[in-house]
């Protein structure tokens, strides 16, 4: 999710000439100041916290291959701290380092680490994970949620999260298969949403080359042992939790911002319609289901 968040969030800045840093992006070609993009906090604790119990079943998992002995876990990406906390919470005895490039999003974690009574068991490291990971040794567990992907050299990033793991230490990876969809498949609504996903896909093409990566060959040539591979649909149906109306708005508005230029006239006007405030509006609509595919890869530095 955050992946496609943060294209589109670029898309949208580039076209209006701004240029915000993102949360997510390790690579440093767009980094200037520690502003993040308007709205995209919100998204992804949204996504969160519609998506909390199938996180809670994913995090369970890894707390399974991870074994009980984990103290010290690194969240790589770590933007508004969904993985942290999911992992704090799984791992009562640990410790967690919050990586991320964007200050802004650390102290934004920061401050909900000490809002929830968690204060001393996250610390931060501002840093480019793939540049290595300055100070971070022996760490027992590596999360990685959408983050792997921003990197431009994915060889020499994995070279330096096995060096930051203990022998034996467990690296997880989620990525997720382009944009949310939430409209009716078939008919119109759902053809609309066909076009704008492939539309963001070739965003994705020029600007992410390492967007849906064969991970697992990857970690594999980098000396991970791949112990586990998943894709798994993550689907939220009728009655929806509330704020599934509020995501999908601020996702759609997004995705406006992005296409301008890329979808036609009348694509735009449909897509203007969904968040206009009128009976099209996805904040009013009673047929929404929210479906996002996650991809998973458990991988060890052999002991």
């Amino acid at each position: 999710m955050q992946r496609t968040l943060d294209l589109m969030a670029h898309a949208h800045q580039h076209h209006h000439g701004q240029h915000h840093h993102t949360p997510h992006r390790h690579d440093q070609h767009h980094h200037d100041s520690g502003a993040t993009p308007d709205g995209l906090p919100e998204i992804l604790d949204l996504d969160a916290a519609l998506f909390a119990p199938h996180l809670t079943a994913l995090t369970g998992r890894i707390a399974c291959l991870a074994g009980d002995d984990v103290r010290h876990i690194v969240d790589l990406g770590s933007g508004t701290g969904t993985g942290t906390f999911a992992l704090l919470e799984q791992f009562p005895t640990a410790r967690v380092t919050a990586v991320d490039s964007s200050p802004a999003m650390l102290e934004r974690l920061v401050s909900a680490a000490r809002e929830r009574g968690l204060g001393d068991r996250v610390r931060t490291l501002e840093a480019d994970a793939g540049a290595g990971l300055p100070g971070v040794a022996d760490a027992d567990l590596v999360w990685a949620s959408a983050s792997l992907h921003h990197l431009d050299d994915p060889a020499t990033a994995l070279a330096g999260i096995r060096a930051a793991l203990r022998p034996g230490g467990l690296l997880a990876v989620a990525e997720v298969d382009g944009m949310p969809s939430f409209l009716p498949a078939g008919g119109g609504p759902g053809e609309l949403e066909a076009r704008c996903r492939a539309a963001l896909d070739g965003l994705h093409a020029e600007r992410l080359p390492h967007r849906g990566a064969d991970w697992g060959s990857l970690l594999t040539a980098a000396g991970f042992s791949v112990e586990q591979e998943r894709a798994e649909p993550w689907e939220l149906r009728a009655p929806l939790p509330g704020g599934a109306g509020r995501y999908a708005f601020l996702v759609f508005e997004r995705i406006r911002g992005s296409l301008d230029g890329r979808v036609d006239a009348d694509d735009l006007a449909a897509l203007d319609r969904l968040i206009d405030g009128g009976p099209e509006d996805v904040r009013h609509r009673d047929d929404l289901v929210v479906r996002s595919t996650r991809r998973t890869w458990m991988a060890r530095r052999p002991a």
